[in-house]
């Protein structure tokens, strides 16, 4: 059997390599440095929309490539070992995915085109809450035909630049799943400052009126937010992967070309076994990540595995930036030497999916019922 990549995912994952190797550099991403600028490289993101790379997982009727999960987490996967400045995982994965595995037929054929070719540009509510059992604190009310909201989401990507957002909302003892306009005047959006620089806001909404057309699924909506939550997680583990194989390979070249005694200091023990090590984790979690990704793909249950990507996801992240600045010396923390933004993200992504340590716990409990030996 071959578990090899297929032509096609490979011809994917080169086309998106050569797009972002081509378009960001150490110098272009210095301009969103300390929030100089709103992290959004729009020039880049109009190049990977020609591509048709963000439209990977959406079917051909509605403009996209019409190829799974598993090819979209690849394109992801290519984002982190660039840090790319751009709203791959906001606008694809909790927007167009959950819209169109869940959305009213009338609402897919009026969102999903338009967002494919970029001409709109979505985000959604699915990231604070990948360790929290709480959906949301937004409330919705029934008044003549439309949903009500009020309430406030904490923190949601790209909400600035998005044209709608995905929101999950209480309805009653229900949950119910809304697209918001951002522009209406009961929307308030304050801008957050992330450690990764990537821009964020506190969405407030304060009787904003929904009407029928634009609620995606109306009770009931536990089913999208666990569904959308799964491959939220895979994305950012994929995104993991990306910037922890990226950050290993930036101190595989160093050591080589550093000198200490004459010699290369990649040919010290020390430096060789902590090189080994991380590269050891950036390959377990390559099967996690890839394992979870492909059973997401093929629409099969993923818990177990999304669980166990994340657990590795984490340790990964955490061990892999301190041991590639370890390596590095002071050179690792210089603001001139691209590896510190590698490391911000590594802990950011650690800190989003939550600690190992709770998702040891979960996964613990979960063997311990009898539901985590098989998804």
């Amino acid at each position: 059997m071959d578990f090899g990549l297929s032509e096609i995912q490979e011809q994917l994952r080169g086309l998106a390599r050569k797009i972002l190797d081509d378009k960001v550099s150490p110098a272009s991403l210095a301009a969103y440095d300390e929030y100089r600028a709103p992290r959004f490289d729009r020039e880049l993101w109009q190049t990977l929309l020609e591509a048709g790379l963000p439209a990977a997982a959406v079917a051909e009727e509605y403009g996209g490539m019409g190829l799974g999960f598993m090819e979209l987490g690849l394109f992801i996967e290519e984002l982190g070992r660039s840090v790319a400045p751009v709203p791959v995982l906001a606008h694809c994965v909790s927007a167009m995915l959950p819209l169109q595995q869940f959305a009213p037929a009338g609402l897919r054929e009026r969102i999903l085109p338009a967002a494919a070719r970029g001409e709109l540009l979505l985000s959604g509510d699915f990231w604070t809450g990948l360790s929290s059992a709480d959906p949301t604190r937004l409330q919705a009310r029934d008044q003549e035909g439309a949903l009500i909201l009020d309430g406030e989401c904490a923190a949601v990507p790209f909400a600035r630049e998005a044209d709608w957002l995905l929101l999950p909302v209480r309805r009653g003892g229900a949950t119910a799943v809304v697209l918001v306009d951002t522009r209406d005047p009961g929307v308030t959006l304050t801008d957050l400052q992330m450690t990764h620089f990537e821009p964020h806001c506190r969405v407030t909404l304060a009787a904003v009126s929904v009407p029928a057309a634009d609620v995606v699924v109306a009770s009931c909506g536990e089913e999208l937010l666990a569904w959308t939550r799964e491959r939220c997680a895979a994305a950012l583990c994929a995104q993991q992967l990306g910037a922890a194989d990226h950050a290993l390979r930036m101190a595989a070249s160093y050591t080589s070309e550093r000198q200490q005694f004459g010699v290369p200091i990649a040919t010290f023990q020390a430096v060789g076994h902590r090189m080994a090590d991380c590269y050891i984790d950036v390959e377990c979690l390559r099967l996690c990540a890839w394992q979870a990704l492909s059973l997401l793909s093929d629409q099969q249950p993923a818990t177990t595995e999304v669980q166990i990507a994340k657990i590795w996801a984490g340790d990964v992240g955490h061990r892999v930036s301190y041991a590639c600045q370890h390596v590095h010396g002071g050179t690792g923390i210089d603001r001139d030497y691209p590896l510190w933004r590698y490391c911000l993200w590594l802990r950011y992504n650690e800190m989003a999916l939550g600690s190992s340590g709770a998702q040891v716990a979960a996964l613990g409990q979960r063997l311990a019922a009898g539901e985590g030996l098989f998804s």
